[in-house]
């Protein structure tokens, strides 16, 4: 098990302008269903690692990217 940064998003449609965002600009992390232990969004979730968490919160404020809830989770 390793440690994961989650972010969680209220819509299908701000968890795929993520994806985009984020392939666009090279920024980490991966799109995934959203984990069993997190009780939130709408069922997807960004995945990366811990350390990028700053780097993504910078790059959802510059697109107007709003997010439910950034998170850590094993898995």
């Amino acid at each position: 098990m390793r440690e994961y940064l989650i972010v969680t998003f209220a819509t299908t449609t701000m968890a795929l302008m993520m994806e985009r965002t984020c392939k666009q600009s090279g920024a980490p992390g991966r799109l995934i269903p959203l984990p069993k232990a997190i009780d939130a969004g709408c069922g997807m979730a960004w995945a990366a690692q811990p350390g990028d968490e700053a780097a993504l919160v910078e790059l959802m404020q510059s697109k107007h990217i709003r997010h439910q809830l950034i998170t850590r989770v094993m898995l």
